[in-house]
């Protein structure tokens, strides 16, 4: 999607009068060639993936690795049973990302938001206020759209790839979006979007990526929790007045600097950070001697 930065889209904004969605959806309109209905009927589509990932969790399954699985099911029972330090909404918020997390580790159908492995940031954000009546599908849609805006301008400026950035690409690019697209969806202004998408990334700036025995597991599946929490305390900064003193496209800017400085041992090489601890070492170790033995 053709859109260099968030300023680009907050000049649209206010020379073409519409809303930050819009903006979006009319870029995608002209980049494809197609109708509104069209694009809208895509990202229907794209959101009714994303809520099958979560109604289709299923909590006794486990990764192939055994590592994830059933912790969707486990928050959800001890918001249940117990006393959450977390609100409502917030308990949701951490079971949804857990279950898409793992179900995204166990093989599930999950969109990737910017990537499979930060699957479970944004549903974590919409999916709760939708199935409790807090925002209707057309709401959920063009918040959508808004979250697709802010990953273009992220993958153009920077990037979205652990291998290229580190985890910060990745589950900082999806808690921007989310955190942008929470912001839309309560009423804020671009202004209020571009600041929640800048305290979003800079609360994550530097986060690398080392997934224990190369596996999109540990400590993958947590982070979306990590990011989802982030976004929606982002999200209320924001609506509240608050501001990032770093202009959010600078923000983006520096994020991508930080992510080509990291060493290639935090890029998913799974050489360093927990991938490389003794637990990390002998799972992969396990997991090898696994594969040795259905070869022979």
């Amino acid at each position: 999607m053709a859109l260099d930065s968030m300023q680009e889209i907050l000049e649209r904004m206010e020379a073409e009068d519409k809303p930050f969605w819009q903006v979006v959806q009319d870029t995608d309109r002209e980049e494809r060639q197609v109708t509104a209905e069209a694009s809208e009927e895509k990202m229907r589509a794209t959101w009714q993936a994303m809520l099958e990932s979560v109604t289709a969790y299923q909590g006794e399954r486990m990764s192939l690795s055994g590592l994830v699985g059933g912790d969707g099911e486990r928050m959800r029972r001890y918001a249940r049973e117990k006393q959450p330090l977390s609100g409502a909404y917030l308990q949701e918020v951490i079971a949804t990302a857990l279950c898409v997390g793992e179900s995204n580790a166990c093989m599930r159908k999950i969109v990737a938001a910017p990537t499979a492995g930060a699957c479970g940031v944004l549903p974590a954000v919409l999916v709760p206020l939708y199935q409790s009546g807090q925002a209707g599908e057309e709401e959920i849609l063009r918040a959508l759209y808004v979250a697709a805006g802010i990953g273009a301008v992220v993958g153009y400026r920077a990037c979205i790839a652990g291998a290229a950035g580190g985890c910060q690409a990745e589950i900082g690019t999806a808690s921007a979006m989310a955190a942008g697209a929470l912001t839309a969806l309560r009423g804020g202004s671009g202004e209020q979007v571009g600041h929640a998408v800048a305290m979003a990334l800079k609360n994550l700036m530097g986060l690398i990526c080392d997934p224990v025995a190369g596996l999109v597991e540990v400590p993958c599946v947590k982070r979306n929790v990590v990011g989802a929490v982030n976004a929606v305390s982002c999200a209320d900064m924001a609506l509240a007045g608050i501001t990032s003193r770093v202009p959010v496209d600078q923000v983006i800017d520096c994020m991508g600097d930080v992510g080509r400085r990291l060493p290639v041992e935090f890029r998913e090489t799974a050489l360093g950070g927990l991938a490389a601890t003794p637990f990390g070492q002998s799972v992969k170790e396990q997991l090898q001697s696994r594969r040795d033995s259905q070869e022979t």
